[in-house]
């Protein structure tokens, strides 16, 4: 059973990591969509992506819950690999209940109780702080 789970992923931390154990039990093939640089410049701003594609996509592919990783740069690449790679599971976060998942037309949608208090943003305005 193929699972999809898609983010930045620009600063990895436990809830990632908890995210990508979580969705890896629903299915044998773990495939994780990463937003492009372009992509991540136009939702989080100018000064992000923290880490680029390639290397997020490097880093990601080292963690071993998950079997492969693919970049995407728009909302209609990331609903078509959903439906070419025939996912049946996509996993979103908990700050998604009530939202719209792309691609939840062709698989079935998880969610993934986030951890409280940890995202890459708080962890970007602790090192801001000092």
């Amino acid at each position: 059973m193929n699972i999809w789970t898609n983010g930045c992923f620009d600063i990895v931390h436990i809830g990632h990591i908890e995210l990508f154990k979580f969705a890896k039990s629903l299915g044998n093939n773990l495939i994780v969509g990463i937003d492009s640089d372009d992509r991540v410049r136009s939702l989080k701003g100018i000064s992000r992506p923290i880490n680029t594609e390639n290397n997020r996509k490097q880093f990601l592919e080292s963690i071993r819950y998950i079997d492969r990783v693919v970049v995407f740069d728009t909302e209609e690449e990331l609903r078509n690999y959903i439906q070419k790679l025939q996912i049946q599971t996509i996993v979103v976060g908990s700050d998604y209940i009530n939202r719209t998942v792309i691609g939840s037309e062709y698989a079935k949608v998880q969610i993934f109780n986030r951890i409280p208090d940890i995202s890459t943003t708080s962890i970007l305005r602790s090192i801001a702080a000092g």
